[in-house]
């Protein structure tokens, strides 16, 4: 975001005698040589005062003292310094009293996220201790960290997010406050509650988020179905990390740091139907997870709608978990196979999903590597070029229309991939041999 977009509102508050500071993460960002995401204002200025001096708001927050304020293309948020009331439902408080800086300094969730900057004469206000955690790299509650987790809860997984984001320490009594309050994470709403999963999870320090995540409880709290993972052993010679979750986690750890969401989810979704699939072979004593790509399916997809995914990306991430296991397959695949495999919109993370999940057990990567080789050698023409023959051509062949179109156009096109059938004559002819009666 332009910060002179920002500036420019802070100067015109002061010239009609207001207070107006930079607040919040924008101050913590440039003290720590980050590059802000916005700009948010902080001043005494009362929400029609703001209103009065420009021309272009919005209200989106009166009742706290907000009003986004249009800058040319940038939205401002503009907040006057407040203190809050009591918080009764976890998330916010019931009422506000408007104060000064140090008030609102004050009211907010942690030190690192107290400060203010005064951008024209370039001093940064400190009321909390602030710049001394963001020197020792802490997370800290500002106050009773009980009282600030008591008072919203989505404060907790702020914490972890900032410790991975920023790879900080959570201060101790911080951490510990953290821990009581986990199962009460619920009372946030589930919009809020993924909005924070996501940041953690894209983040290229995403294992620390995950571990801390795990160790607090909330993951439990919050994906119950990855507790299912510890302790269910898988067979040693294909998986020498250990448990399923073990797997899971050392999978990420092996995601390049920019790895989607999409392609995140499905490392933690993938194996989720192990556990209630899994069998110990009679006489053998062979452990198996026969079928366990379709009970991940339904499980992922239903965590999934239940966390409130945009479709965008469950339709990202379920194809990568149901077809997972057909990659062991990749050698005995016709051709025809093959290309439409490889032509999946979903298949390059596939493909990615498949390299972590080897490495992470008996890191085998012949079928990876083959799969790239054919990648290079089918890169001169389409996967799945145009179609030779169409629905029309047998409707003028006096095909009556029917579901039984779709099997002898597959048909056609399974030849055309293998390179048995290369031009529309030899389509058509072959229809006429295979189908002589219509």
């Amino acid at each position: 975001m332009n910060e002179a977009a920002a500036r420019s509102i802070v100067e015109r508050l002061r010239a009609h005698g207001f207070q107006a500071l930079y607040a919040g993460g924008c101050v913590r960002d440039t003290l720590l040589g980050l590059a802000p995401h916005d700009y948010d204002v902080a001043t005494n200025a009362r929400p029609h005062e703001v209103e009065a001096l420009f021309s272009r708001t919005v209200p989106v927050g009166v009742k706290f003292g907000v009003i986004i304020v249009l800058a040319g293309k940038e939205e401002i948020q503009v907040a006057t310094f407040r203190g809050d009331g009591t918080y009764r439902d976890g998330r916010h408080p019931e009422s506000i009293r408007f104060t000064d800086a140090e008030g609102d300094a004050r009211r907010r969730d942690f030190t690192i996220n107290g400060l203010f900057h005064d951008p024209i004469s370039g001093e940064t206000l400190d009321f909390v201790g602030g710049r001394e955690d963001l020197k020792a790299r802490v997370v800290r509650a500002i106050g009773d960290p009980s009282e600030r987790f008591a008072e919203d809860r989505l404060r907790m997984l702020r914490a972890i997010r900032f410790a991975t984001t920023l790879d900080f320490d959570i201060e101790p009594e911080t951490w510990k406050a953290l821990l009581h309050w986990a199962p009460k994470i619920h009372d946030v709403s589930t919009e809020r509650l993924r909005e924070e999963l996501v940041k953690i999870l894209v983040s290229p320090n995403r294992v620390r988020g995950f571990d801390l995540l795990d160790e607090s409880g909330l993951l439990r709290e919050l994906i119950p179905e990855m507790e299912t993972l510890k302790g269910c052993e898988q067979p040693p010679d294909f998986h020498p990390e250990g448990d399923v979750f073990v797997h899971t986690r050392l999978m990420l750890t092996l995601l390049p740091p920019d790895a989607t969401l999409s392609l995140v989810l499905s490392v933690l979704l993938h194996d989720l139907g192990k556990p209630t699939t899994r069998v110990i072979e009679e006489g053998t004593g062979r452990i198996r997870f026969n079928g366990h790509e379709g009970v991940s399916t339904d499980l992922g997809l239903r965590l999934l709608q239940r966390l409130r995914f945009s479709n965008e990306i469950i339709d990202a991430v379920i194809p990568a978990v149901k077809l997972h296991m057909s990659f062991k397959d990749v050698p005995r695949m016709k051709v025809s196979t093959l290309k439409r495999m490889m032509a999946r919109p979903t298949f390059d993370e596939e493909l990615e999903l498949h390299r972590v999940d080897c490495l992470a057990s008996h890191g085998m990567l012949d079928n990876h590597a083959l799969l790239l080789a054919k990648r290079e050698e089918f890169s001169h023409a389409p996967l799945i070029p145009p179609p030779l023959v169409t629905g029309h051509d047998l409707i003028n062949r006096g095909w009556k229309p029917g579901k039984h179109f779709a099997g002898v156009l597959q048909a056609v096109q399974t030849r055309q991939l293998e390179g048995t059938l290369k031009t529309r004559e030899e389509a058509l002819s072959w229809l006429a041999s295979e189908y002589p009666e219509t």
